[in-house]
């Protein structure tokens, strides 16, 4: 039997062709034996775009998601580690979507692209889409890499990208970011992965890692802007709250922030150019409910839009992935 005889494809008009877009049929099939007949062709539609939506599939929970995502991914889900941002478990490595702010914005990002460690696989499922809004906008990361104008690439493969986090009240905690309360835990952490630490007063934590900020993809070897410089600093923050944080904590002590590697400040109109590039680039649908997203996490960046109503959307990811393999 073909592998992909049953499943209909077709790239959504108005992405202009990304993602692709697949409605399976199950012809009778349980849903996990569909996905074992089916786990090559859909890996190599995956490793080929980039993005591959499946729609129509009859996947209802957690459970169902996680046991799908591990066949079609063929290996285990990892732990979201070294967190940025929050989320609950709900089980077996599947996690609810970042829980932010409904009527804000999350800029484009490859996931942990501020680690050395990271996903290459990442998959989405649309439980509840919102009554307005809620789109999950991707952009290619080649894209992106193509678009940032030469002199500031070369800035930044030169330099890297560094990493400030000051973990306190205002933001994620330390114990919630490296999931334990174990002081030793986390040193042996940071020593393992190159970051820079120091303990503060009040059990805060202040972190620092240069990373680089572009990548070559595993197995293409095309170049892809890697990193969330844009995103990490204190300028993605709304101006009024950016202003208050740092009239109240001074620069040195804000929740987050990017620097050029060797320490030296990001221009602002070097910012504007990184998020003119993902605007230039990013594309979105609209989410049905039951709607599954699989994404090659350096290929494709993912974002979210502000949203009314009630929206459910998880997460997984696999086959981890690092500087040190490229």
């Amino acid at each position: 039997m073909n592998a992909m005889n049953d499943i209909s494809v077709a790239a959504l008009e108005e992405l202009g062709g990304m993602p692709l877009m697949l409605r399976p049929g199950l012809d009778g099939m349980r849903l996990i034996e569909w996905a074992q007949a089916r786990r090559d062709g859909i890996e190599a539609l995956v490793a080929a775009h980039g993005a591959l939506l499946l729609r129509g599939l009859p996947v209802h929970s957690s459970k169902q998601f996680g046991d799908l995502l591990t066949i079609l991914f063929g290996d285990a889900l990892i732990e979201y580690s070294y967190r940025s941002t929050p989320r609950t478990e709900l089980r077996g490595n599947i996690y609810t979507a970042t829980e932010y702010h409904a009527d804000q914005s999350i800029p484009q990002h490859n996931e942990n692209a501020y680690a050395r460690s990271w996903a290459m696989r990442i998959g989405f499922l649309c439980l509840q889409p919102a009554t307005v809004g809620g789109a999950t906008p991707i952009a290619d990361s080649r894209r992106v890499y193509q678009l940032i104008p030469a002199a500031v690439r070369e800035r930044f493969e030169r330099d890297g990208v560094m990493y400030v986090r000051n973990y306190s009240d205002l933001d994620l905690a330390w114990s919630e970011v490296f999931q334990t309360s174990d002081r030793g835990e986390v040193e042996r952490f940071c020593d393992a992965n190159g970051i820079g630490y120091e303990w503060l007063e009040d059990n805060c934590l202040r972190t620092v890692q240069v990373n680089p900020a572009t990548a070559l993809h595993p197995v293409s070897k095309v170049p892809v802007w890697f990193n969330q410089a844009h995103l990490f600093h204190v300028s993605s923050l709304d101006e009024a709250v950016r202003h208050s944080l740092v009239s109240v904590l001074g620069e040195n002590r804000l929740p987050r922030n990017t620097y050029y590697g060797d320490g030296s400040p990001i221009e602002p109109e070097t910012l504007a150019l990184i998020r003119d590039a993902y605007e230039q680039t990013k594309v979105r649908f609209t989410w049905e409910r039951g709607d599954l997203l699989l994404l090659d996490n350096m290929l494709y960046t993912h974002g979210r839009d502000p949203y009314m109503g009630e929206r459910k959307v998880l997460v997984g990811m696999a086959r981890p992935h690092c500087h040190r393999d490229a």
